[in-house]
C-alpha cells in the first residue's frame, strides 16, 4: 500500500467531516465502548482552527484526530483519534497522533497534553510519545472538557464515581516533567566529561562507554 498524507487539515477539507462523524459513530458500535460523539459544527470549527490532523490515501479519507485546548491553555487534549477500517494495521493510528502530539507541542509548548482511552494501541502510543498513566484528579478540572463525556454511555460510571474513574484510562505528558528529566541526564553528561579531562585514556575510554548508554 502507498503512503498516507497525514497533515494539518485546513477549510479546503471541511467536506470530509461527515465520514469522520461516521467512521467515529461506526467504531463505537463495534467497540461497544464509550466514544463521546462530536457534532459537525464542532468539527468544523477544529479544522478552522487549525486544530485538526487529517490522514489520505490519495484522496480516500483514511484517520483523523484534533487538539483542543482547556483551563486557559494549561492542558490541551488529543481527541477524536480514529483511522478507517480498511486502513488499519498499517500503523497509522501512531502516525496520527504523533503528528497531533507535534502539533500541540508547536501551538502550545507549556501545556500538559493529556487524553482518556479505553484502548490498549492508543495507551502503547501515548506511552511511546511520552504520557503516563495518571488518576483523573491530575487532568483539567475544566467543566466544559467533562461534559463531553455526556455523551458516552459510561458516562453514569463517571458520575457514581465523582469523576474519580471510569472505564477510560487517563494518561498526561508534562513538558515540565520531561524537561527535568533532560536537565539531569545533561548534568550526569558533564559530570563524566570533566571526569574524561583528568582521567587516563582507559577511563576515557569506559566513560565515554557510560556517557553513550545515557542516550
Amino acid at each position: 500500500m502507498s503512503k498516507f498524507n497525514i497533515f494539518v487539515a485546513t477549510k479546503e477539507h471541511l467536506s470530509y467531516v461527515d465520514v469522520v462523524l461516521n467512521t467515529i459513530a461506526d467504531a463505537a458500535k463495534v467497540r461497544g465502548t464509550g466514544i463521546a460523539k462530536r457534532s459537525p459544527e464542532y468539527l468544523q470549527m477544529k479544522i478552522e482552527e487549525g486544530k485538526a490532523i487529517l490522514a489520505l490515501h490519495d484522496k480516500e479519507f483514511a484517520g483523523f484526530c484534533y487538539i483542543e485546548t482547556w483551563g486557559h491553555d494549561k492542558f490541551v487534549a488529543n481527541s477524536g483519534l480514529i483511522v478507517a477500517d480498511k486502513f488499519r494495521g498499517h500503523g497509522l493510528a501512531k502516525a496520527i497522533k504523533t503528528k497531533a502530539f507535534e502539533l500541540s507541542r508547536k501551538k502550545f509548548p507549556e501545556a500538559k497534553i493529556f487524553g482518556l482511552t479505553t484502548g490498549l494501541a492508543v495507551m502503547k502510543i501515548n506511552s511511546d510519545l511520552g504520557y503516563r498513566p495518571v488518576t483523573f484528579s491530575e487532568l483539567t478540572d475544566d467543566e466544559q472538557f467533562w461534559k463531553g463525556c455526556q455523551s458516552c454511555v459510561n458516562y453514569d460510571i463517571l458520575v457514581r464515581t465523582e469523576r474519580k474513574h471510569c472505564l477510560c484510562t487517563g494518561m498526561l505528558f508534562d513538558p515540565a516533567r520531561q524537561k527535568n528529566g533532560v536537565e539531569k541526564k545533561s548534568v550526569k553528561v558533564l559530570s563524566r566529561l570533566k571526569n574524561v579531562v583528568k582521567g587516563s585514556d582507559n577511563k576515557i575510554g569506559r566513560t565515554l562507554k557510560s556517557i553513550t548508554a545515557l542516550f
